[in-house]
């Protein structure tokens, strides 16, 4: 019997694998198109009922003196988180709804700063209330939003931009640098403290008339069960090597255990307890990475993303000013725990495969995507927070990342102050 051609059986399978999908394609075609059709159906909802909803932007003037500490920012973050709720199915798969985000911004036009925030029409309310219960000498108003004093197809031939997206170095549970590592004694008086600010306000009050840089810090309340605390208390137990708790066996287990090795279930056998426990054996440094990760997620968090944008016209467009952005969030990052970085995939570097023309594209994409203040990764579908780009950050970390300094802990000329308060904070609606 002469032998079978190498690739005959191969052949053979692969023309009972098509005559299977010539008669039965129907049945896989629903199943191919499912996903695709699930992300199209989605974003087209949840776009709808995005667009549904006015944002404003509200800017922030902060008085002469502030008294308060950078900790009293925590508590307005606080009070931030409880505009998040609870998405039915009915909301999510039928109206569309998700969970909204606001934007922190600091901006500096031309050597003058700015604090905004750009919040949902019907969040507007909680945000001023928080802020003002805090710092009752500031003053909010609504403006016009500064994105749109630009042209909005930069770069082009008479502007340039340098964006980028900061992501973190570490996982989640890893804090970054706060504000407590800056202060110099927990009794000195917040005037005289170093605020984590202060580098990036200086730097932003240099730039010329033509010049603008942009930082963006989106967030979105975490409210499910948090998947981040959990690893946390993970990564903690590898470090101080707890002993795993293992699962309880079923009562079939039980019985085919004594069978086999015949000791009893739950028959404990005596081992020599460590003279030291494994707590005590910890090097100063792993015992700053336990109390770091600790502290983190004893506080809530939010799903956040950071974006940097330096424009300008092209007289005077210098890229090399992009790095006063560069340098503070250098100073909030540490080795061994975590930071914050350019994230090389929205960096705007093309070095091969027409370069140009990518990169201007790449810069172009940055530039919208601040604008329309999305994720890093859209259009994908907003509602999932781990699609990549977005990290959690808590309460702690967001004041370090963006408060109110005084003039005395920040003396940049070019943060606009209002001397005394003209009237008190509105009062809270009731209806």
């Amino acid at each position: 019997m002469p032998e079978l051609f190498p690739f005959e059986p191969i052949v053979s399978i692969l023309n009972i694998f098509w005559q299977f999908l010539k008669i039965w394609w129907w049945i896989l075609l629903p199943i191919v198109l499912f996903f695709p059709f699930k992300f199209i159906y989605l974003f087209y909802i949840q776009e709808k009922w995005d667009n549904s909803i006015k944002k404003i932007i509200l800017e922030i003037k902060i008085p002469e003196e502030v008294p308060r500490l950078i900790q009293s920012m925590e508590q307005v973050f606080a009070g931030f988180h409880g505009i998040h709720d609870i998405i039915t199915w009915k909301q999510k798969w039928i109206e569309g709804q998700f969970q909204l985000s606001i934007s922190l911004e600091i901006v500096s036009i031309g050597g003058e700063i700015h604090f905004f925030i750009r919040t949902p029409e019907p969040f507007r309310d909680i945000i001023e209330s928080n802020i003002y219960a805090q710092f009752p000498d500031a003053e909010i108003s609504q403006v016009e939003d500064y994105t749109k004093n630009v042209p909005q197809n930069i770069p082009n031939k008479e502007w340039d931009v340098f964006g980028w997206d900061m992501i973190n170095t570490n996982k989640s549970p890893y804090p970054i640098r706060t504000y407590r590592a800056f202060e110099e004694a927990p009794s000195t008086p917040e005037e005289k403290r170093i605020t984590p600010l202060a580098g990036l306000l200086e730097g932003m009050t240099v730039l010329k008339p033509g010049e603008q840089l942009w930082v963006q810090i989106r967030i979105t309340a975490v409210r499910e069960e948090i998947p981040w605390a959990k690893e946390g208390r993970k990564i903690v137990a590898e470090i101080v090597k707890r002993p795993k708790e293992l699962p309880p066996k079923s009562m079939v287990g039980e019985a085919a255990q004594v069978l086999i090795s015949g000791k009893v279930p739950y028959e404990e056998e005596e081992k020599e307890a460590p003279i030291i426990p494994p707590e005590m054996r910890l090097t100063p440094g792993e015992r700053d990475i336990v109390k770091g990760i600790e502290d983190k997620i004893a506080k809530v968090g939010y799903y956040t993303n950071i974006r940097c944008i330096y424009l300008g016209k092209r007289d005077v467009f210098f890229k090399p000013k992009s790095r006063i952005a560069f340098g503070f969030f250098k100073g909030i990052s540490t080795e061994n725990l975590s930071g914050l970085k350019p994230w090389k995939k929205t960096f705007p570097r093309v070095e091969w495969f027409w370069p140009k023309r990518r990169l201007h594209l790449r810069k172009r994409r940055t530039f919208r995507k601040y604008v329309m203040r999305v994720p890093p990764l859209y259009p994908r579908d907003p509602a999932y927070p781990f699609l990549g780009g977005r990290y959690i950050l808590n309460i702690e970390e967001l004041a370090t990342l963006y408060h109110f300094p005084g003039r005395i802990a920040a003396p940049a000329p070019g943060v606009p102050r209002i001397g005394a308060k003209k009237g008190g904070p509105p009062p809270i609606p009731t209806e």
